[in-house]
């Protein structure tokens, strides 16, 4: 059945499975508790461990054996084919419950030149070094001809406060298709929840959620969680008016999103462009929400004074 799939459901299939072993990955360097930390840039919360690279290497090592063809772009720099990964971090096998899904018929002839996949292989990196385990993602996005079409989002530590050995959550989408492994659920609908970045405010990110007047906002780490609130139905939005996302952050968050009929644009409204030759940044911030908002509406509340602070 497998190899009878189509290209971009063998290639989510894959990814399923890689980010569950880059999961497993980021668990036991913590459980080690040799992060090896060091900063990537000027901003304090702009964090790389051990954890980051390895699961990189594992992600990226996986998807280029049996994907040579198609393009992928990491956080953490470019594959190194001549690299030795250890054979453990090398995963083969494929998700069943993907293989087993319906391709749209749009998505059935796919040429791997026509993809991009976008990794973040620890999504939350600051949070991990902090002990907030939960806030932690494996991301990887598919986009096709520049569109963010689906995705992964695996968490290795879900419900870890309840369960001490935790196996994690693996959330897999397609458009067109849907989702799985998780039940959506709605938001309440007797009040407006935003949820928003928990470590890099500033003015211009306060200015922005005060003009939307949410009854209550929810502060966390990673755009991978933040997504994964409005599509349990704790949020409404998830919006973010700084140009501290970049293209891995958002590639799996979108595609799963927009599987389930939601949205995610720039503080304009203007989709991003996943293909692998754009700048890496979402300079024009992120803007996301659930299909039982208006996403057209919320934008136009933004000021313009404030959308101009993003130009193009």
């Amino acid at each position: 059945m497998a190899q009878s799939a189509p290209l971009i459901v063998r290639l989510l299939a894959l990814s399923s499975r890689a980010a569950v072993k880059a999961g497993n990955i980021i668990k036991d360097v913590m459980t080690k508790g040799e992060l090896g930390i060091v900063e990537k840039g000027s901003d304090v919360n702009d964090l790389q461990t051990e954890a980051d690279r390895s699961a990189q290497k594992c992600i990226l090592g996986s998807l280029s054996k049996q994907f040579p063809d198609v393009t992928i772009i990491g956080e953490e720099g470019p594959h190194n084919h001549e690299e030795e990964i250890p054979s453990e971090w090398l995963v083969t096998d494929l998700d069943d419950s993907v293989l087993a899904s319906t391709c749209p018929s749009e998505l059935q002839t796919i040429q791997p030149q026509d993809i991009v996949v976008w990794v973040d292989p620890l999504d939350g990196t600051s949070e991990y070094t902090q002990g907030l385990l939960d806030h932690v993602t494996v991301l990887i996005g598919l986009a096709v001809k520049g569109k963010a079409i689906g995705g992964v989002i695996h968490q290795p530590y879900y419900n870890y406060k309840i369960e001490k050995d935790t196996q994690g959550r693996t959330v897999w989408g397609l458009v067109g298709l849907g989702v799985g492994g998780f039940t959506p659920f709605k938001p309440p609908s007797n009040k407006f929840i935003i949820t928003t970045t928990r470590s890099h405010s500033d003015p211009t990110v306060v200015k922005a959620l005060e003009a939307l007047k949410p009854d209550e906002i929810i502060r966390v780490g990673g755009a991978g969680h933040k997504v994964l609130m409005l599509l349990e139905g704790k949020a409404h939005a998830y919006v973010f008016a700084s140009k501290g996302c970049k293209r891995w952050d958002t590639c799996a968050p979108e595609g799963i999103l927009r599987s389930l009929e939601g949205k995610l644009t720039d503080i304009h409204g203007k989709e991003y462009d996943y293909s692998k030759d754009v700048a890496y940044p979402n300079a024009q911030g992120v803007f996301g929400t659930s299909k039982y908002v208006n996403h057209e509406e919320l934008i136009a509340k933004i000021p313009q004074e404030l959308k101009d602070r993003f130009p193009y």
